[in-house]
């Protein structure tokens, strides 16, 4: 992965927030911010998220409820942050699927040093694993960039290519115009741009191109890869 990994820091108190954004910018992670679990959610689902720092107490839908909603879609490192360091929190943090649980009397030095961690085991477990993406009807090989649709090998430009490893490395994600723009033609083109080229996409891998199962459409935000 060549882009800076995004951590998302979610904490009802802004003060730390904004001193983990600081530390974790300083080590060239990118920062999303949110104060709550509705907020937290919504920038998950609009931000391409490599590890979430997640307060464990917060007004509304506690850390825990979230961890068990982000766990139905997403493998995504999660590091429990609590001002609570007893082994209740811990076992039921970590039973729930958290990689970890920090005491909020960490230093933020450390908190880094822990994501660097998880991020390290996580990519090496990744890089272990069988690298193929299989989506039913849709099959991805990494290690070679080829497509499967029905079991043909399917030709794709490398730019369909990394579009649909984006797509499919992040199922039901949705990914904006301005995104993809800024990752795809660094920022220069408009809709037009993304549509001809998901238009083309479609015709190589669905069975009706103008009704998608795969590559749907988020209606006046972008789109988003249905992994059914």
């Amino acid at each position: 992965m060549n882009e800076r990994p995004t951590v998302l820091v979610v904490d009802d108190d802004q003060s730390i927030v904004e001193l983990l954004r600081d530390f974790l910018e300083n080590e060239r992670f990118q920062v999303v911010m949110a104060n709550d679990a509705t907020q937290a959610w919504t920038e998950f689902q609009r931000n391409p998220i490599h590890c979430i720092i997640l307060d464990v107490m917060m007004p509304g839908q506690n850390g825990f409820e979230l961890c068990r909603r982000v766990r139905t879609e997403s493998n995504v490192p999660i590091l429990f942050l609590s001002a609570r360091s007893d082994d209740v929190d811990k076992i039921r943090g970590l039973t729930l699927g958290g990689d970890d649980y920090i005491v909020k009397t960490a230093s933020p030095g450390e908190i880094v040093a822990r994501v660097k961690a998880v991020l390290r085991r996580t990519s090496t477990q990744q890089a272990n694993a069988v690298n193929v993406l299989d989506y039913g009807r849709i099959k991805l090989n990494l290690s070679t960039r080829e497509v499967f649709v029905d079991g043909t090998n399917v030709s794709l430009t490398p730019k369909e290519y990394e579009l649909l490893r984006l797509f499919a490395e992040h199922p039901r994600q949705v990914f904006t115009y301005d995104q993809l723009l800024s990752k795809f033609w660094e920022g220069i083109g408009d809709k037009h741009t993304i549509r001809v080229h998901l238009s083309r996409l479609r015709e190589k891998i669905e069975l009706d191109p103008d009704q998608p199962q795969y590559l749907t459409n988020v209606w006046g935000v972008g789109y988003r890869f249905e992994g059914v």
